[in-house]
């Protein structure tokens, strides 16, 4: 599954988009660098139902924003994406 699949499947199950997740997140102090990912999973597991995939996804976005490795990008395996740039706000405002 791609990154950008993980991101849009978080939207689906939650209602919430990937842009709206880095507010509530820096809203907690979560962006900080010294906040830990495992913080940041167990408030997803515990008050959006996320697994840990999904929750390490987001806190990726949380933590170093939208870009991701290139490495990925065009590649054939199994976390590819289209760009080395996530989109953020919502999978049916995708241009």
């Amino acid at each position: 599954m791609s990154f950008q699949a993980y991101l849009d499947n978080i939207e689906t199950k939650t209602g919430l988009t990937p842009r709206e997740f880095v507010e509530l997140a820096k809203e907690r102090g979560f962006d900080d660098p010294s906040v830990k990912a495992g913080t940041i999973v167990e408030w997803l597991k515990q008050d959006h139902g996320l697994g840990r995939g999904h929750a390490m996804a987001l806190v990726h976005v949380i933590k170093k924003g939208p870009a991701i490795d290139a490495k990925h990008v065009g590649s054939t395996g199994t976390h590819r994406d289209e760009s080395d740039t996530l989109w953020l706000d919502g999978k049916d405002n995708r241009p």
